[in-house]
This record gives structure tokens, sequence and C-alpha cells, in this order.
């Protein structure tokens, strides 16, 4: 076990496996003196572009699994970046996935991913093994909300890819938590935490915080600091993060842009076929490589 310092924090390295012409590693790294874990993929040779990835509520790095997506959703994205030349790095926000030592699920915010993900760049940027100016950034669905603040509070992103990300969060919670949960959150304190039953039968316990994030948080003011290229996939048959999101993101975003649809669900229909995710990532590889400095 070899550590390294950098302005991030301390960090380890553990080899764990190899993609393309790439070595995969597990990292930590600190956000806010708490511990973050992540999978870094880096090309081998000359330090190469890299990739922030970012996974949405209730996931993990990997993020989702299924019989066409065996390894999972961002592990796939993974393969696909360094096929393509890219680094990679997808992280597990503090209380998800194995980035739990210091903050559980329930202690999650909108400022506390925030944070991780800025982290991360500032991670990133610390590496001699990645070029970290020459950085971009995948968030899905709650990751696309933290990505548009990563992105619009730093500046540091060459581009930006939003993967059904949610632009108005009241409303797309409201629909995934219902009425009840809803008012109990909003009239929680901070530190109280609320029970909340989702539509595919996980419960989970979020804190008062998390609620209070929902009436704050603004997508749109985020992303409009933002005046990079910023590429917006969204699928029509999407019931969990409304089609008009990704309209109102691209409307508001001033910067190079493009809008990609399909026929998906919020899942990209991995419980199907990997085909349309195969689609997607290779236009959001395309895209970033069309707006290269």
């Amino acid at each position: 076990m070899k550590k390294l310092n950098s302005i991030a924090a301390a960090l380890v390295l553990i080899t764990t496996g190899v993609l393309a012409d790439s070595r995969e590693t597990r990292v930590t790294f600190s956000s806010e003196g708490q511990e973050v874990v992540g999978t870094l993929s880096v090309i081998n040779g000359e330090p190469a572009p890299v990739a922030l990835l970012l996974h949405g509520f209730t996931g993990s790095r990997d993020e989702l699994k299924s019989d066409a997506v065996k390894q999972g959703v961002f592990a796939y994205t993974a393969e696909k970046l360094a096929e393509a030349g890219f680094s990679s790095l997808r992280i597990d926000f503090r209380g998800s996935g194995e980035s739990i030592a210091d903050k559980a699920f329930a202690e999650t915010t909108f400022e506390s991913q925030v944070a991780d993900g800025i982290a991360a760049i500032d991670y990133l940027k610390s590496l001699r093994s990645v070029d970290g100016e020459d950085l971009h950034i995948i968030g899905w669905s709650q990751g696309g909300l933290v990505a548009t603040a990563v992105a619009g509070r730093t500046g540091a992103p060459d581009a930006v890819a939003l993967w059904a990300a949610v632009a108005n969060p009241k409303s797309t919670f409201g629909n995934l938590f219902g009425t009840e949960a809803m008012v109990s959150g909003i009239a929680a304190t901070a530190d109280q935490t609320v029970d909340v039953k989702l539509p595919w039968g996980a419960e989970i316990t979020l804190n008062g915080a998390f609620f209070d994030g929902l009436e704050l948080f603004d997508p749109l003011a985020e992303i409009k600091e933002f005046d990079g290229p910023l590429f917006v996939a969204q699928g029509v048959n999407d019931t969990v993060v409304s089609p008009e999101s990704a309209d109102a993101l691209i409307a508001t975003h001033v910067g190079p842009e493009q809008l990609w649809t399909a026929e998906m669900d919020h899942v990209f229909n991995v419980f199907a076929t990997g085909d349309t995710l195969e689609a997607m990532v290779s236009a959001t590889i395309l895209f970033f490589e069309n707006h290269a400095d």
C-alpha cells in the first residue's frame, strides 16, 4: 500500500483491476475532513483527460447493475471512457456506498454532495497520473443536480454531461416521496429524521436538512454560472425526472450545448437492454471530444 500526500488529503491506492489500456485503483480522499471512497481509472502513458462521475440518489459509484449491464452503469461508463482515452474517477458520496466511515446516509444533503464533488476536483488536480486541467463531469439524476453546482461554483470542467438530471428538486422528490413524507420532512428540524418509502419499495431515512435543500437548492441558477459545453441527455419515457427538466437546463445554460433524447426511462432501459446506454455514453464521449481544448 502506497501513501501519497495531496492538497485534498492523504490518499490510498490499491490496485483492483485493469480496463483497456488503463488500471483501476480504489482511492480515498477527504471532503470537509471526512473520508470519500472512489475508483480511479488511469490511462497508461501520458496523463490523459479525466472525467468525474457523480452517482444518483441512493446509488453508489458503480451505479445500477442489471442483467444487461452486469458491472453497473458507471463501471460500464468508465470502461468506455478508458477505451476512448479518458481516465475517470467515480466516487461514493459521503453516506453512500463505501463512504460511510464518517457520515450516515440519513445525513446526506445536496450541499454535502457538492462539497464532495469539489473535493474530488481538487484531488484530481493534485494527481500527476491524470490531466486535471482537462476535466469533465458526468452526473446522473441527483448526481446531475450536484454537477450543476460543482461546475457552476468552480468553473473547472471543460465540459459537463447531465444524464436525466434533477432541475426541480421539490417537484421531483415530492413525486418520489409522497405528500405525507414531504410534509413531515419540511416540518422537521435539520437534525430530525424522517422515514421515507420509495415507489420501488425501498425504505430510507433522511434528515430535515435534506428537505431544506429541496426548497433552497436551485440547479438552474447553478448551471447558469457555467458557460462551458453542456451535454444534456433525457429519456422521453422518464417518469422520475420530467423531460421538461432537460428543456429547462438547456434554456437556462449559456454556452455550447447539446440536448440528446431517446426512447428510454430513467435508468436508460438497462433492465431490458444495454443498447440505449451504449448509445448515450458514445454520444457523451463524442461531445467531450468535439469540445476539447
